[in-house]
Parts: C-alpha cells; sequence; structure tokens
C-alpha cells in the first residue's frame, strides 16, 4: 500500500510539474508581445520616423512594417525613412510592402536608406520610395530569377515571374521619377544600358541599344545632340570616375554600390548616421526610431531552421515516446505544443501555402485509417506518412507571385526555402532516431523515466504492485485489451499492465506471451 500511495502521490506531482511548465511557457510568450525591444521609446509627434527592415523578407516583415507605419503617422511622422539591409525575401510581401509605401499621403516624404544591402525584393522596395540615400559602403539591385534547382530557368517560367517584378519596378520609376532603363536592368539579365547626356553638357538618362543607334550611332556626327558619358564626379571625395559603356552588358544584371548609385542618378546622398540622415532630409533633432517588437522578433526566430529542426525532433521523439509507452501523456502533449509550433510559425511568415495544409490533413487522414481500421501498417500508412513528410517539407517553402500548386521552384528564394526543408528535415529525422535508440535503452530505467511512467493517470489499481517485472515472468501468457499498435495494454492474472508487442499489429482478445523485459516494458508476441 505505500508503494501504491508513493507511486500515486509522484504521478500526480508530475502532472502539476507538467501543468505548470506549460503555463510558464505560455506565459513567457505572451510577455515577449508585451515587453518593447530596449531603447525604444513611444514615438513623438512630428520628425522622422526610421523604420528598419532586416534579414530575410517574409509576412512577418510585411505586418510589422504596416504596424510600424501606422504608429509613425498617428504621431505625425513628416518622412519615413526604410532602413534597407537585406538579401531579399518573398515577392509577395516585398510588393504589399510596396503598395504600402506608394499609397502614403503625399506630405509624407518616403526614404529608403540603403545601409548596408538591398537586394533582390529589397531593392523592390527601395525603388517604392520617392528618394533613395545610401551608405557609403552599400550595395543594390540583383532582382532577377535565374535559377530553378541547378540550372537556368526557361524562357516561359522566366517571363511568368519576371513580368510581375517588371511591372512593379516600371510603376515605381513612373511614380518616383527614377530611370526606368536602369530598374529593369536590375530585373532582366542580359538587357543592355547605355547612358548617354546631350551634347551641351545638359540631361543625362540611360537607354536601351535601339534608342542608343537612333539617338548617336545613326546620326552624323556633326549633327548629333546625344553623346556616350565619358565620366561622372565620385560622391565622395569629387574625382572623376571613368564609365564603362555599356554600364549593363548583354550578359549582366545590374547590381550597384553605393557610390554608383549616387553618380548615376539613382540616389541622392551618401549618408552615414542617423545624425546625417537628420541634415540631409532638413530637419532638425534625433530622428526616431521604431524597431520590431519583441512578439516579431520571437516569430522571426522561430522561422529560424535550426529551431525548426529542434522542433521536429521534439515533435518525433515524443510522438514515439508515447505511442512506445501509451499513456503517460507529458510526451504527447509535448509533442502535440512542438508540432503546433512548427506548423504556425511558416503560416505566420507566409512561408507556407494552403497545399501544404491540405496534404497534411489527407497524410493525417490516411495515417488514420491505417491505424485504426486496418489491421499492421501497409500501403495506406506508408503512403500517409509521405504525405505528412512532404506536406512538413513544403512548409519551408515559400508562396511565389502567379504560380499553380505544386509547380516546381522559380524563384532563388524558393528553391533555397525546398533545399532548406529537405535538409532541415532529414538532419531532424537522424537526430531523431539516434534519440531514440539512446532513450528506449536508458530512460526506462532512470528517475524520469519511472515517474513518467507512473504518472500514467489511465492506470487502473493494478499498476500499484511495486515493480511489474516482478510480478510477471517470461513466457506467462496473458490476454490483450487493447490494440497493440504495438503498444497497448493486456491482462495478466489480476494485473493490467502496459505492454509492447513485437509484431506490428495485435487485435483485442488476443492470447500473447511475454519473450522479454526492457526497462518497465514488456514485449509480447501472440500466441497463434
Amino acid at each position: 500500500m505505500r508503494s501504491s500511495e508513493r507511486a500515486t502521490r509522484d504521478g500526480r506531482a508530475t502532472r502539476r510539474l507538467a501543468r505548470r511548465a506549460a503555463l510558464g511557457a505560455v506565459l513567457f510568450a505572451l510577455s515577449l508581445s508585451a515587453l518593447p525591444l530596449s531603447g525604444q521609446s513611444r514615438p513623438s509627434a512630428g520628425g522622422i520616423y526610421i523604420i528598419p527592415i532586416r534579414g530575410e523578407i517574409n509576412d512577418i516583415t510585411r505586418d510589422s512594417v504596416q504596424r510600424r507605419v501606422s504608429e509613425a503617422r498617428e504621431a505625425g511622422a513628416r518622412a519615413l525613412v526604410f532602413e534597407m539591409d537585406t538579401p531579399g525575401g518573398l515577392v509577395t510581401s516585398a510588393r504589399d510592402i510596396c503598395a504600402l509605401i506608394k499609397n502614403l499621403p503625399a506630405e509624407i516624404h518616403t526614404v529608403a536608406w540603403v545601409n548596408h544591402d538591398a537586394i533582390s525584393a529589397g531593392a523592390m522596395i527601395s525603388v517604392a520610395c520617392r528618394e533613395i540615400v545610401v551608405a557609403p559602403v552599400s550595395t543594390i539591385g540583383d532582382c532577377a530569377p535565374i535559377m530553378i534547382g541547378m540550372e537556368q530557368i526557361g524562357e516561359v517560367e522566366r517571363e511568368k515571374v519576371e513580368s510581375v517584378i517588371r511591372s512593379e519596378f516600371t510603376g515605381s520609376a513612373q511614380q518616383n521619377g527614377h530611370d526606368p532603363e536602369l530598374l529593369l536592368a536590375m530585373v532582366t539579365r542580359g538587357r543592355e544600358v547605355w547612358w548617354i547626356e546631350r551634347t551641351d553638357g545638359g540631361a543625362r538618362r540611360f537607354v536601351g541599344p535601339a534608342e542608343k543607334r537612333q539617338l548617336i550611332d545613326d546620326v552624323v556626327l556633326d549633327q548629333r545632340q546625344w553623346r556616350l558619358v565619358e565620366r561622372y564626379s565620385d560622391p565622395v571625395d569629387g574625382r572623376p570616375v571613368n564609365v564603362a559603356q555599356p554600364v549593363c552588358g548583354e550578359k549582366e544584371l545590374l547590381t550597384l554600390t553605393g557610390r554608383q548609385a549616387v553618380g548615376y542618378g539613382l540616389a541622392t546622398a551618401i549618408v552615414g548616421d542617423d545624425a546625417q540622415l537628420a541634415s540631409h532630409l532638413g530637419v532638425a533633432g534625433t530622428p526616431h526610431r521604431l524597431e520590431v517588437s519583441g512578439w516579431e522578433a520571437f516569430a522571426q526566430w522561430l522561422n529560424n531552421p535550426l529551431i525548426r529542426g529542434v522542433l521536429f525532433l521534439i515533435f518525433v521523439v515524443g510522438a514515439t515516446l508515447e505511442f512506445k509507452y501509451p499513456g503517460t501523456l507529458i510526451p504527447a502533449g509535448v509533442a502535440l505544443v512542438a508540432l503546433l509550433i512548427f506548423l504556425a510559425a511558416p503560416y505566420a511568415a507566409g512561408l507556407a501555402d494552403i497545399w501544404t495544409l491540405a496534404l497534411l490533413v489527407i497524410g493525417l487522414i490516411l495515417l488514420g485509417i491505417e491505424l485504426f481500421v486496418l489491421p499492421g501498417f501497409g500501403v495506406v500508412g506508408l503512403l500517409g506518412a509521405l504525405l505528412i513528410l512532404v506536406a512538413l517539407v513544403g512548409t519551408f517553402v515559400p508562396r511565389e507571385p502567379s504560380a499553380p500548386p505544386f509547380s516546381l521552384p522559380t524563384l532563388p528564394a524558393t528553391w533555397a526555402g525546398l533545399k532548406t526543408g529537405v535538409i532541415t528535415m532529414s538532419l531532424s529525422l537522424l537526430a531523431a532516431v539516434t534519440g531514440l535508440v539512446f532513450l528506449t535503452r536508458y530512460l526506462p530505467d532512470s528517475w524520469l523515466g519511472r515517474r513518467l511512467l507512473l504518472a500514467n493517470p489511465a492506470a487502473g489499481p493494478a499498476l500499484a504492485a511495486p515493480d511489474p517485472r516482478e510480478q510477471v515472468q517470461v513466457g506467462e501468457i496473458g490476454e490483450v485489451l487493447t490494440p497493440l499498435r504495438p503498444g497497448g495494454r493486456a491482462r495478466f492474472g489480476d494485473l493490467i499492465l502496459d505492454v509492447q508487442s513485437e509484431t506490428a499489429y495485435v487485435e483485442v482478445g488476443e492470447r500473447v506471451k511475454v519473450v522479454r523485459h526492457e526497462g518497465m516494458m514488456l514485449f509480447v508476441r501472440p500466441l497463434a
């Protein structure tokens, strides 16, 4: 009786500990959303508001930018500066940010501050602003879809994707006075661009090969009104810089340094810090910074492939332990929480589409049919498991504009997401198998393992025995009380114990024989 009471107390204590840990995790997550980042103050009226956009661009970035733009507008901002330091990201999210910027009232001046990189989707957002300034060491450009896997993208696929991006760049050029030829050279590889100026030293602009021939090559020398630009003044030290024509060749994709961007007229100034930015814009006082919130940073952190790999590892290990030792509940609860976070994070970031959810649901249905309707584990179960795995890998793959479901990646970011998903899932599965081998060997005899098994709330009074291994011996015959898939329960005399079948599936009512002990678990085999 003392052993039974002690087991009951230990089980209750373990369940209380699990509930407290879960509650603490929820409160911790909520606290992140309530606390601002250190050094971030509430906006004050008027002035310049700097909105940093750093790292990969996704739906979390878009929602964060929308929130911070709203805060700045409510505070009466005169200028919004988008500080860009990004390698790119989702085209869909970037287009939403561009639409937000372009639809701002005319009295709010929009500025892109490239500090230090605005590549791909970052360049798209930058040119959506009315003005561009750059850091002393910076880069802008390269927004072309060029690869599908390890091969060049086909012309048809390229045109589908490029048309969306080209329209965005063309619209920005028309609205903000940027040179369209220069911007389109960032999108289309092989778009030859020449820099010309009037012979009287007046206007300068960028043209394609056809317009260059019309204005220069096909005109008699003494009648030409246009000529190629030979040099420009360096924006830092004023020295003349020779121009290599064409500024973008047939096999090139335009990417500009900060000095080139100013020299070519795309950017207006080189700005090194907040004070120089305020001076350039002619606004007194220190600019206000609106950083990401703690919750937004936490959501981005959850989308880190390493973190997602750990979550999947926890899910696999927890689900397997619950399947092996049914009724302990804590591994199942941990696995469920890990799976929910694993799935919720990419959907919040826009890194997964509805088809992944559809595949996951179908896979779970097939797996459920195999486990609860059909005996054993056959083709239906394998197909369900495969669909689940494909769906989970799909949560790493971002959406593409105008792309049908189940289409191959075309954008570099999409292909990179697919590779990341395959690598992450493969390594996580390998780590899970290794961890499960270790846990099944040592967990049952450990202090934690004994407490988890004693915490089984569904176990009857028969489980109050001091040690099941002392009550049931190898070779003893019992009757199956719950389906063994392969874990379940069986009756041995007056004892009801958790058992593990050495075969795939055993029906209720069948007689089984104990073949070995392993930790706190009995392994059985059907007599038939």
